[in-house]
């Protein structure tokens, strides 16, 4: 099983040093790995894997029974092999910043209207989230923007760490956050909380503070059916 460093720590790594596990044809399972893998609406990273067969693109990270498999574009390491990887940052720290947006939309709207997400889609120039049940007016727009860009101009926090399932379910929280979703095996949750506006599970990467935000611009807002609305957003 892969070693998850940006699970904790390693969010704001961008490079590390790994030994090669398995190779199967242009994947390659490293014994840790600080790259994300595509899941929970969040797109893969890439980057570059220096390795004593040459330096090669990482051209897409995916997640299978626990084993991380970074795909690559040119000639694959050998088991045993020592290689080093750099991440691209600029495509992590953007979806590091749609992520975290998104969790704080989704508290505010949560806090305002008691519209839960049911649905979300990162990108690192824009994203969406979809709520139910809501139908938004554009007074609604403009006053959740303004709170978004009030909150994200102060020093708060984000904080992750692990909680038992059982113990999170029983939290106000833990009920309208879907915990039906995930697998049954999944025993013990990676939590990330904006103190005040969401606390959910989540596997995915995220910035320190919300002063890193920045400012949301909505793009349009969709609806997606009856009671349902979708906001498209940017960040400036």
């Amino acid at each position: 099983m892969t070693e998850l460093i940006y699970f904790t720590e390693g969010c704001y790594l961008r490079e590390f040093d790994a030994t090669v596990v398995e190779v199967t044809g242009n994947g390659v399972i490293l014994d840790k790995t600080a790259c994300y893998p595509e899941g929970g609406g969040q797109p893969c990273d890439t980057g570059v894997m220096e390795t004593p067969a040459g330096v090669t693109r990482i051209i897409a990270v995916k997640k299978n029974s626990g084993n991380v498999i970074h795909e690559i574009d040119g000639n694959p390491p050998s088991i045993g092999d020592a290689v080093h990887v750099k991440i691209d940052w600029e495509r992590r720290y953007a979806h590091m910043r749609m992520h975290t947006a998104q969790h704080l939309l989704s508290g505010i709207v949560y806090n305002l209207y008691n519209a839960r997400t049911v649905g979300n889609q990162i990108h690192a120039d824009y994203s969406r989230v979809d709520f139910m049940p809501v139908n938004f007016t554009q007074d609604d727009i403009e006053k959740i923007s303004a709170e978004f860009n009030r909150v994200t101009g102060q020093d708060i926090p984000v904080k992750i760490y692990m909680m038992n399932r059982e113990a999170f379910a029983q939290l106000e929280e833990g009920k309208r956050a879907n915990l039906h979703l995930l697998p049954q095996e999944i025993k013990v949750l990676r939590i990330v909380e904006i103190p005040g506006y969401d606390v959910c599970p989540c596997a995915g990467t995220h910035l320190k503070n919300l002063r890193e935000v920045g400012k949301i611009k909505v793009i349009k807002v969709e609806r997606k059916g009856k009671d349902r609305n979708r906001i498209v957003y940017a960040l400036e």
